[in-house]
């Protein structure tokens, strides 16, 4: 099996930055799972590993095989600032496909994070350089690829799997101490437009609870808490 390499997804990127501005709003993860009914949040395995620190971007995605883990390197060559590298890994616990050497390369690219259906390692060092991994696991061994020099078979911009959930180039990813989320690319704009109208009722919600509303009349004026 060869490399897949495909073009970098086409980025709105006025859109992820409507996005970026709600980084400091509580709990986003979660408020772009309810504006999708509940849909698109990977499985809790995937957690924060190194910094307290929000993702917000589009995907790069990455597929590796089964049995065959090599390092991703060739990202490298197409990466854009802001991207979020997200990895299906198929959830491999004792290998590892991304370590310090890999976040000094992703922050020096503009990478803002990664996200990975399998396991890292070296947070240490992530965590000196401020580098958010989201992983299923944490495990010392790395890839052969240092051993062996291979560097295939990987495929990279083509739909994968990660935390049970379909990711697909560009599609914009949320991860925080929470979880992650995902929102389609085709979908974004209406899942932004959402997404403020619920941030704004969460606002408006809690001052009525800080002012005394009971549950009953907040489910009387929202409809739900």
């Amino acid at each position: 099996m060869k490399n897949i390499i495909k073009p970098h997804a086409k980025i709105n990127q006025e859109l992820i930055d409507k996005f970026l501005e709600m980084k400091n709003v509580y709990s986003l993860s979660a408020i772009l799972s309810d504006v999708q009914e509940r849909d698109n949040v990977m499985r809790h395995t995937i957690k924060q590993r190194t910094v307290n620190k929000r993702i917000i971007g589009p995907a790069l995605t990455v597929k590796l095989t089964p049995g065959d883990i090599v390092d991703c390197l060739i990202i490298f060559e197409i990466a854009q600032r802001g991207d979020v590298v997200v990895i299906d890994a198929f959830s491999e616990s004792e290998t590892s496909i991304w370590g310090g050497l890999m976040c000094g390369l992703s922050k020096a690219a503009g990478i803002v994070g990664v996200v990975i259906d399998g396991s890292s390692r070296d947070t240490d060092e992530a965590k000196m350089l401020d580098f958010p991994i989201y992983s299923a696991y944490v495990s010392p061994r790395a890839s052969h690829t240092a051993y062996s020099g291979r560097k295939e078979p990987i495929e990279v911009n083509t739909p994968i799997v990660c935390g049970g959930v379909i990711v697909r180039p560009g599609d914009l990813i949320v991860a925080d101490e929470i979880g992650v989320t995902i929102a389609p690319a085709d979908d974004l704009e209406e899942m932004y437009v959402r997404a403020k109208e619920q941030i704004e009722k969460e606002e408006i919600t809690r001052a009525e609870i800080l002012k005394g509303a009971t549950v009953k009349e907040l489910l009387e004026k929202f409809g739900r808490i």
